[in-house]
């Protein structure tokens, strides 16, 4: 099997590269993983121009050779290419499976809105420096090279999911990038937000005229929470519950999946 590795946000080191091969070679010795060059560059704040991110993933996307896209990292900059690599999407695009979380939410949501490949939140190949000893790493590589059950989110029933980052998901509200997600189970994280923040997107998400329908919403991890001032004082779980029942769909607990060394893999539709 081969897994085509870029940075449609920010990019990496050759040195975190070289780990994530050293990891791969242990977990899965069958793959070959390679990472476009691409995902070395730096431009400000992006691993490349706009221009040169979307030719890089169309690159891979669009290689019959490669039977997987892992993306190298988060960050921000994804939702600045879709409206020039979603068209140029061809059949060898369609046979994919695309794998990452973050600020890659916005390519996951607009792949699954166009039914191109397979969607899958998880963790890339930046958590081979987590510190974990490749755990993370370990997990996403097991669903793409070989589909192991075990690495999956526990929680998932059978019913369709979708797994995104709450400021990602709320940005993509609007666009045609939002996929229709009704009868799914909605799983939402954060990270890096006071909860003043964290209750206005959810606010937005349980009013939102394009989620309508949700089979039910599951909390995952929020994370490295910044300070209100003055306190915020009221939890996650009342904040959720309540903007759950004025959405109107069940509030169906918590969820393996964040921005932290537990982060599980959610396969967008049915696992």
């Amino acid at each position: 099997m081969r897994i085509g590795v870029v940075a449609p946000a920010r990019g990496i080191d050759e040195a975190l590269a070289s780990r994530a091969l050293g990891l791969a070679a242990v977990a899965t010795p069958e793959v070959d993983l390679v990472f476009h060059p691409q995902c070395f560059l730096s431009e400000g704040h992006f691993a490349g121009s706009d221009a040169v991110r979307a030719a890089a993933f169309l690159e891979v996307a669009n290689d019959p050779a490669f039977d997987a896209i892992w993306f190298a990292r988060g960050g921000y900059g994804s939702n600045r290419i879709l409206h020039s690599v979603m068209p140029h999407l061809g059949e060898a695009a369609r046979r994919k499976t695309y794998l990452g979380f973050s600020d890659m939410g916005f390519l996951l949501g607009a792949l699954y809105a166009a039914r191109i490949g397979h969607p899958v939140h998880g963790p890339m190949a930046s958590v081979a420096a987590s510190g974990d000893g490749g755990a993370a790493f370990a997990r996403s590589l097991l669903w793409l090279v070989r589909k192991d059950r075990s690495v999956l989110e526990p929680g998932l029933d059978g019913r369709p999911a979708a797994a995104f980052n709450l400021a990602i998901l709320t940005a993509l509200i609007g666009t045609p990038w939002l996929p229709d997600l009704t009868d799914h189970v909605l799983i939402v994280e954060e990270v890096s937000e006071p909860l003043y923040r964290v209750d206005r997107m959810l606010f937005t998400m349980a009013h939102a005229t394009q989620l309508k329908g949700l089979a039910g919403v599951r909390l995952g991890e929020v994370s490295e929470v910044v300070d209100n001032d003055p306190p915020w004082g009221e939890s996650l779980e009342t904040m959720i519950a309540r903007w759950c029942g004025e959405m109107r769909v069940p509030y169906l607990g918590r969820a393996q999946i964040g921005h932290y060394r537990g982060n599980r893999v959610v396969p967008f539709g049915v696992a």
